[in-house]
C-alpha cells in the first residue's frame, strides 16, 4: 500500500488543545488513499461554508452550518484519530490550492472563515492559550481605565445593536488598532490614541487575522516548493491527485439516471425547455439550429443526456438526425458515430464515461465557434439575460442571478434560475446539470406526473 511521509518534523506549536494552527505538517504516514478522502471531506466543508456565505445566510446561520458540515464530514470511523484527519487534509488542500492566486485567494478566505468558527466554539481558557500561541499577549484593560472610557464602549456597544452593555465584569483588551482593521472598519470598537478597545468575545477577529497572515505567507512558499521540487519529485503519485482536487465534484454519481425514468429521443425537446439547464438548453438549441456540434459540445451535451437516461441506440438515432442533415449519412456513420458509442463505453478502452459536473463545465475555455462551457461564466449580459428570459426567469430574479454572476458565482447563479424556474428552494444548491435535471423533474412530478419523464 502506497503511503506518503511528510518531510518535517512536527513543532509543539502544530497543536493547541483541539485547534490546530497548522503551523508545520507532522510527520506522519498517510495512505495514499487517505491522502486524497481527508482532502475532499475538507473540500466538502470548505465549499459548503462558501455556498452559505454566497447566499448571504446569516451569522447564526452560518454557524449552524459549519457545525454541520464539521460534524458530517470531517469525524473518523476512529475518535483517536479526529485530529490527524484535521491536520493530514489541511495541508493536502495546501498543496492543492498554492498553485495560483485565485486558488490561494479562495482557499485563504475559506480557511479563515471555518478557523473562526472554531476559535468561537472554544472557552475563555483555550482562546487564552490560542493568543499566546500568536504572541498576542495583551493584559486585560484595568478597572480604573475601564471606567475612564466606560460611556464610549456602551455607546458603541448600543450604536451596533448589542443587547449586553459593557460592564465592570466585561473583559476589554486594548491593541493597536491596525491589528483589527476588520472591527474598525465596520466601526465596531472604541479607539483612543492608536488604540482599539476590543470585548473579549471579539478576540476572534484579532486571532484570525493572525492565522490568516500565517497562512496567507504558507501558501506562498508551499507554492515555491510544490513547483520547484515536490511536483517534479511526487509526479506520478501526488501530482495527477493535486491537480485534480481543485475541480472535483463531490456529490452524487449521475453516471445513471435518479428518480426518473429513461428517456426517448421524442422526450428530448419537450424536456429541454422544462428541465435542462441553461448550458444544456444552450447546446441543444445551437445542436437543432446549426445541425452540428464540435467536439467539446458533443461531449458536454452527449454525457448529459447519458445520464439522464438516453440509451446507445436512441443517442445514435438522435444524433444522425440532426447531423445527417449537415454532413450526411456516411459522414455521420464514419467520423461521428465511434464518439458516441466510445461515451457509452463500447470502444477504445471501454471507459464508461461519466457526465460532467458543474466545476468541469465552468473550467471549460471554449473557442470560436464551440457552444459547451457554462453561459454563466462566458455569455456576454445582454445575451445572458435573454436567456434567462426565455427560460421565463422574471425580473426581479433576473437581477439577482446577474448580482451572482457579476460576483463569480456561476452556481448559485444557476441555483438562483433554479428557484425561480421552478417557484421552489434549493438549499443544497446546484453542482451538477444532472442533478439539475433530477430535481426539476421531481418537482414537476408532485405538481403534475404526467409531465415528468
Amino acid at each position: 500500500m502506497q503511503t506518503v511521509r511528510s518531510q518535517r518534523k512536527p513543532s509543539v506549536n502544530d497543536v493547541v488543545s483541539t485547534l490546530p494552527l497548522y503551523r508545520s505538517a507532522p510527520a506522519l504516514e498517510v495512505r495514499l488513499e487517505d491522502f486524497e478522502l481527508f482532502a475532499m471531506d475538507r473540500l466538502r466543508v470548505l465549499k459548503g461554508i462558501s455556498d452559505g456565505l454566497s447566499r448571504g445566510k446569516r451569522p447564526e446561520e452560518m454557524v449552524k452550518l459549519e457545525d454541520e458540515l464539521w460534524r458530517a464530514n470531517m469525524r473518523h470511523p476512529q475518535p483517536s484519530e479526529n485530529m490527524n484527519k484535521d491536520i493530514i487534509s489541511h495541508f493536502v488542500l495546501r498543496l492543492v490550492y498554492c498553485r495560483t492566486e485565485d486558488l490561494r485567494k479562495w482557499f485563504l478566505s475559506m480557511e479563515t472563515t471555518l478557523f473562526r468558527y472554531r476559535f468561537g466554539k472554544k472557552n475563555a481558557e483555550v482562546q487564552r492559550a490560542l493568543m499566546a500561541e500568536f504572541a498576542l499577549s495583551y493584559k486585560a484593560v484595568s478597572n480604573s481605565e475601564f471606567e475612564s472610557v466606560k460611556d464610549k464602549l456602551v455607546q458603541v456597544a448600543r450604536s451596533i445593536g448589542q443587547k449586553d452593555l459593557p460592564t465592570a465584569d466585561t473583559i476589554f483588551y486594548k491593541v493597536p488598532f491596525e491589528e483589527v482593521s476588520e472591527l474598525v472598519a465596520t466601526r465596531r470598537v472604541f479607539i483612543h490614541k492608536g488604540h482599539a478597545y476590543i470585548a473579549a468575545n471579539q478576540v476572534v477577529s484579532l486571532v484570525a487575522t493572525q492565522f490568516r497572515s500565517h497562512l496567507s505567507k504558507a501558501l506562498i512558499w508551499t507554492n515555491r516548493k510544490w513547483t520547484s521540487t515536490i511536483r517534479e519529485q511526487e509526479n506520478d503519485r501526488l501530482s495527477p491527485i493535486v491537480e485534480a482536487l481543485s475541480t472535483s465534484y463531490l456529490g452524487p454519481d449521475y453516471s445513471q439516471p435518479k428518480g426518473f425514468s429513461e428517456i426517448s429521443v421524442n422526450d428530448i425537446e419537450e424536456l429541454a425547455k422544462s428541465s435542462f439547464p441553461l448550458c444544456m438548453r444552450h447546446l441543444f438549441d445551437k445542436l437543432r439550429e446549426d445541425h452540428h456540434l464540435k467536439h467539446g459540445g458533443r461531449m458536454q451535451l452527449g454525457l448529459f443526456l447519458k445520464g439522464v437516461g438516453l440509451k446507445l441506440d436512441d443517442a445514435l438515432s438522435f444524433w444522425k438526425a440532426e447531423f445527417s442533415q449537415k454532413v450526411g449519412s456516411e459522414r455521420f456513420d464514419k467520423e461521428y458515430a465511434y464518439g458516441i458509442r466510445h461515451n457509452y463505453g463500447r470502444e477504445g478502452k471501454r471507459t464508461d464515461y461519466t457526465p460532467y459536473s458543474c466545476q468541469k463545465v465552468i473550467s471549460s475555455t471554449p473557442g470560436v465557434g464551440d457552444h459547451h462551457g457554462c453561459p454563466y461564466r462566458h455569455f456576454s449580459e445582454e445575451n445572458l439575460r435573454a436567456a434567462l428570459s426565455k427560460m421565463g426567469v422574471n425580473s426581479r430574479a433576473m437581477e439577482d442571478v446577474m448580482d451572482k454572476v457579476q460576483n463569480r458565482h456561476y452556481q448559485l447563479a444557476c441555483t438562483l434560475t433554479f428557484e425561480a424556474v421552478h417557484g421552489a428552494s434549493c438549499d443544497s444548491g446546484i453542482n451538477h446539470p444532472n442533478q439539475y435535471f433530477s430535481d426539476s423533474q421531481k418537482i414537476l412530478q408532485s405538481k403534475n406526473p404526467s409531465t415528468a419523464a
